[in-house]
């Protein structure tokens, strides 16, 4: 017979397990971030949002933004506390209707805690109350909120939410949105989806705005100031709203008459990529002093500088191919930026063809020839260019290279036959460059991997064009394709914004 002599401390300590419930005793944090690689802390564990509701009051002047955001989320885990990705000052929170303690850590880390801990399974709503300046804040150096002479604009990549909304900030986590900002009379507040309402009181106005389908976080967007705005349908009848800075000078004519023609394009597009997926369409361009555009759900963003040589329908159309490729199929990890930027660039390829500008197979053979063998371009590997080449140059042009070698080795009848299925197959999903491959096998009855592995993910220039053997000799001394200046504008712009925008 043994007798064991327990300490003090740790009896009490085992009393305290003792009194704990055992259900409460296996809770643990959620992840401080979703797991991917690329960028390892943001989103995060634990749970998946399906709606956030959005209720904001914005003062241009001062650029002082208050808000409720009510989280609807359901628990993946037994969660002794979660995360949400955040930067304004939070002043409540509260969890199931409870007030919950909270804390910030990292760059951007709202910690909450629960009054209770939450089972996995569980329907849970999170309100979190807050207020700031989102020009005063940044994180890793930059920050994603642009201040204009007349409001603000929320709208970067890959990150573009926590200065305006806490949430689960990565494109694995998509939710419905009601966004609802009160402004003072005279300026506009313009967001996703639909107009559902106005009104006004007291100098104040109300814009209700919705999005019906899941939008990942990156995607929507939030810009207050003094617009002209237009709106209309498509052939099919999708509503249009197009809105534009009343003081964007010289560039006004030239981004009017680019976007005012998107229900034309997203309808040229549907014969390509499928039915248009979402219950509005649109585009905004604030006055503001960035270079790139985004694909913000149903109504991107550009730039006035997308405009500084002219009109600039291509860069419409990538943003409106992002609609499909991005959008309604969004990365399943920021590695997998080929699926969104290839096809958007190679739409813009197919759109220089159809304003009979350069064919698909002509602007193919031009960036082929245009890059040397010992150019750097060629070690971008756009299969999984790493975060710090992201938006490279080499992620858009070798990327619709690849597509263009995809189309010559399987032919035009299996090759659109995948552009347009891929989109309804996982339509409100996420998907990789391998599930591409897959699928694009399946469609074609080809196995592809070679071909995969040398325009994708090889770091050295392909032995030869994506070209059939007919155009060798023009890729030998290409003629540059009229559209190519607005093609490589659209993409400088494009892409050296963000890699600034992100260097730490």
């Amino acid at each position: 017979m043994h007798r064991r002599i327990i300490a003090p401390g740790a009896l009490a300590a085992a009393t305290l397990l003792l009194a704990i419930p055992a259900s409460a005793a296996s809770h643990s944090p959620g992840a401080p971030g979703i797991g991917d690689p690329y960028y390892p802390d943001y989103g995060n564990g634990g749970y998946d949002v399906s709606h956030y509701d959005l209720r904001l009051k914005y003062q241009p002047s001062t650029d002082e933004l208050e808000g409720t955001a009510t989280l609807l989320a359901r628990t993946t885990q037994d969660l002794s506390r979660f995360n949400l990705d955040f930067l304004l000052d939070v002043g409540e929170v509260r969890v199931n209707g409870a007030k919950a303690s909270f804390t910030t850590s990292g760059e951007h880390e709202l910690e909450i805690t629960p009054k209770t801990p939450l089972a996995k399974g569980t329907d849970v709503t999170v309100v979190v109350r807050y207020s700031g300046v989102p020009s005063s804040k940044q994180a890793y150096g930059f920050t994603s909120w642009h201040r204009t002479p007349d409001g603000g604009v929320g709208a970067n990549e890959p990150e573009a939410a926590w200065w305006w909304f806490p949430g689960n900030d990565h494109p694995l986590d998509k939710a419905t949105f009601d966004v609802s900002v009160l402004v003072p009379d005279g300026s506009q507040a313009i967001s996703n989806g639909t107009l559902q309402s106005t009104s006004s009181r007291a100098g104040w106005t109300r814009y209700n705005w919705r999005s019906n389908k899941p939008q990942a976080t990156y995607l929507a967007t939030l810009a207050v100031g003094k617009f002209d705005i237009t709106t209309g349908t498509t052939e099919s009848g999708i509503p249009v709203v197009n809105a534009y800075s009343k003081d964007l000078g010289d560039n006004y004519g030239a981004a009017r008459a680019s976007i005012e023609r998107t229900g034309e394009i997203a309808d040229w597009l549907t014969g390509y990529f499928g039915p248009y997926p979402f219950n509005a369409l649109g585009g905004y361009v604030p006055n503001t002093n960035t270079g790139y555009a985004l694909e913000t759900q149903t109504r991107p963003f550009y730039s006035p500088r997308q405009f500084a040589g002219g009109t600039n329908t291509s860069v419409v159309v990538h943003e409106l191919a992002h609609q499909w490729y991005g959008d309604l199929v969004s990365v399943a990890g920021w590695k997998d930026i080929w699926v969104n930027e290839g096809f958007a660039r190679y739409a813009q390829w197919l759109w220089s063809e159809h304003e009979d500008e350069g064919t698909a197979q002509e602007l193919a053979d031009y960036v082929y020839a245009s890059h040397p063998a010992d150019d750097a371009f060629w070690t971008v590997k756009p299969g999984g260019p790493g975060p710090e080449n992201q938006f490279h140059l080499a992620v858009y042009d070798r990327g619709a290279l690849a597509l263009q070698a995809l189309r010559n080795e399987i032919g035009d009848e299996a090759f659109f036959a995948i552009l347009k299925g891929w989109p309804q197959t996982y339509a409100h999903g996420n998907a990789s460059v391998a599930d591409f491959q897959k699928y694009a096998e399946q469609v074609s009855g080809k196995p592809l991997a070679a071909l995969f592995d040398t325009w994708l993910f090889q770091p050295v220039k392909p032995s030869a064009p994506a070209a059939r053997e007919a155009s060798l000799a023009r890729a030998a001394a290409p003629v540059q394709p009229k559209s190519w200046k607005k093609i490589a504008a659209t993409n400088d712009v494009h892409e050296h914004e963000h890699e600034h925008e992100h260097e730490q």
